[in-house]
């Protein structure tokens, strides 16, 4: 080597040095940011925080029972992994002692967590991947084999349990996740700077919680690139914004669409990106497209419940695009949360002989909460008590709460691997709209959120005796119009199964069910030109078949609904008139959609 070459080298070596201790220095200043971002941590109920102790001491006591009264199957548990285990281990040492660094053999099911290669050829990353995916699984099986538990208590104990699981993945810890090291290495260390500065960024935001952001909010503005379908607000009162839609065909069919978003997000779900937008996509097709968008409640909402989201929020809306159409009647589309309380509105429209909507439709809608799906684990007396205790002292249930309980039903896909990615690899989030919707929830009343939680959740009233609203005690079998439900055979928010039994109680005798794949926003949000998700039709009567027997006998259709159901609101939706432009009709434009309440103003 030359002695120029030799000063070439010295030099970087100075360079990454001098780097390395400057990023040192600014871990140092970070890191005494994040302890004054910690020290500012709301103090939250411990029933919001974890399951009651009384699951526990349910599972620890049915647990000291088998051990007492069926040994054999603890013992045969324990060494079926002390087996794995140690013949893991001694595989490793043979290894090493013949001077041979490489992993063993490795049979264990490929796991997205562990994609680097490093996992697989690494000796020391391999056998810590190995050793943790066999104590998951002993941990797993001993937990399902637990016998004495009620099957709910069984099913949150699994849940729970996994969590922790999850949780103490190597891949989650910087000392044992081989991507993040070498990133740390190759970068002297910027990495590590980026990560800390993205942490503090996310403590400080939340008041000394980890809530991870999942997408760049620099990268989308609402109103910018983000609703911009052309409309305008055309009425307002405290609960919400009417976005009526400007027209692209000449002419259009004469009964109007309205839709009713979820409040606990935003109406934004449904107008995207352009080529995502489903508000767009009707327009297209020759409709008058009328949205909600749901003022964001704060604690002067403490006593907005039900009764009011369905008079001064549905009923209202449904008279006002009469009123603004001249037409007698309105299709209406209800998501989520926003379909449970439009099926409520239209039982009591029921009793009180309204008959102002035409047909009704049902995105991811649970009516029927005897099965709740995988939410029902954060459904129990324990964290709704939380819940409560939370609110009445508030007055409104923090977007906080719903986000992250939400997340933590895709824990590693939505907490752990974008928390490695921001934190550990010290990348900015991605530029992806629909994490970025998934960000910007809402809060919801205290009332309405006790009463939803109690009287539908954990009572089943809707389905079962009855539910009370506006003075009326209205049951599922009164909706009585035709109607279309649409569910996501990957929902882990209204479990497709559930939504069916529902359905299938209306009193509808004209139903159409719709199973589309993937889950609760990405089953809904396929556009047919992307052709990505294709979805189940049966034209077999509902009542005569239950979920698991419709599915097995249903057809599969490549590519998205939408178009199924278009043709099945046109043969409801009247004849062709000239298209209508917003404000038409006696009530003058307040302002371009997609309104105020969506950028976080108050009602005036």
């Amino acid at each position: 080597m030359t002695t120029k070459e030799d000063a070439t080298k010295a030099e970087l070596s100075a360079t990454n040095l001098e780097r390395l201790n400057e990023n040192i220095a600014k871990m140092e200043d970070l890191t005494e940011r994040l302890v004054a971002a910690v020290a500012k941590k709301r103090r939250i109920d411990p029933n919001l925080q974890a399951p009651g102790h009384d699951l526990y001491m349910k599972a620890a006591a049915a647990y000291m029972a088998e051990m007492m009264q069926n040994p054999s199957k603890l013992i045969e548990h324990q060494v079926s992994y002390w087996g794995k285990a140690l013949k893991h281990f001694v595989e490793a040492q043979e290894a090493l002692a013949r001077g041979k660094l490489q992993a063993p053999t490795d049979n264990t099911p490929k796991d997205p967590r562990f994609s680097n290669p490093l996992w697989q050829t690494h000796p020391y990353f391999n056998y810590i991947k190995q050793q943790y995916l066999m104590s998951a699984e002993a941990i797993s099986n001993a937990v399902k084999d637990i016998d004495g538990l009620a099957p709910r208590d069984a099913k949150r104990l699994e849940y729970f349990t996994q969590q922790i699981v999850d949780l103490m993945s190597p891949a989650n810890f910087l000392g044992t996740n081989p991507e993040a090291l070498e990133r740390a290495v190759a970068t002297d260390g910027q990495s590590l700077v980026d990560g800390l500065e993205n942490l503090v960024r996310d403590i400080e935001a939340n008041d000394g919680e980890i809530l991870v952001t999942l997408a760049n909010r620099e990268a989308f503005q609402v109103g910018g690139n983000l609703a911009t379908a052309p409309g305008k607000v055309v009425f307002r009162n405290r609960m919400l914004e009417l976005i009526q839609y400007a027209p692209t065909t000449e002419t259009v069919y004469a009964t109007p669409i309205l839709i009713f978003p979820p409040w606990i997000n935003k109406f934004y779900i449904l107008d995207l990106t352009p080529p995502k937008s489903l508000i767009r996509w009707l327009v297209g097709q020759g409709y008058t497209v009328f949205v909600v968008s749901w003022v964001n409640p704060d604690a002067s909402y403490a006593e907005v419940g039900m009764d009011d989201y369905v008079e001064e929020g549905y009923l209202t809306a449904i008279a006002e695009v009469k009123a603004i159409t001249g037409e007698d009647k309105v299709n209406a589309v209800g998501y989520c949360i926003a379909g449970t309380t439009l099926a409520l509105t239209l039982a009591l429209m029921q009793k009180r002989g309204d008959t102002s909507v035409r047909s009704a439709t049902f995105f991811t809608t649970l009516t029927d909460f005897s099965d709740q799906g995988e939410v029902g684990v954060f459904l129990d007396n324990d964290f709704v008590d939380g819940i409560e205790r939370e609110v009445t002292q508030k007055g409104f249930l923090d977007s906080f709460f719903m986000s992250r309980t939400f997340s933590f039903l895709r824990s590693n896909d939505l907490i752990y691997r974008p928390a490695i990615r921001n934190y550990m690899m010290g990348e900015a989030p991605p530029a992806f709209d629909l994490l970025y919707w998934n960000g910007d929830s809402t809060n919801l009343p205290a009332r309405m959120v006790v009463e939803y939680l109690r009287g539908l959740c954990q009572g089943d009233r809707f389905a079962s005796d009855g539910f009370e609203i506006c003075g009326e005690r209205v049951h599922i079998s009164e909706v009585r119009l035709p109607l279309c439900a649409v569910a996501c055979e990957t929902d882990h928010i209204a479990a497709w199964a559930s939504s069916y039994e529902g359905v299938r109680k209306m009193g509808s005798t004209n139903k159409t069910f719709i199973l589309s794949q993937s889950g609760h926003i990405a089953g809904i949000v396929n556009p047919p030109d992307k052709k990505k998700y294709g979805h189940y039709v049966n034209d077999a009567p509902m009542k005569d078949l239950a979920a698991a027997a419709w599915r097995e006998s249903a057809e599969f259709t490549e590519g998205s609904w939408w178009p199924r159901w278009e043709a099945w609101l046109k043969r409801r939706s009247g004849k062709q008139i000239p298209a209508r432009d917003p404000g038409v009709g006696g009530r003058a434009p307040l302002c371009d959609a997609p309104g105020t309440y969506v950028l976080g103003e108050k009602a005036p």
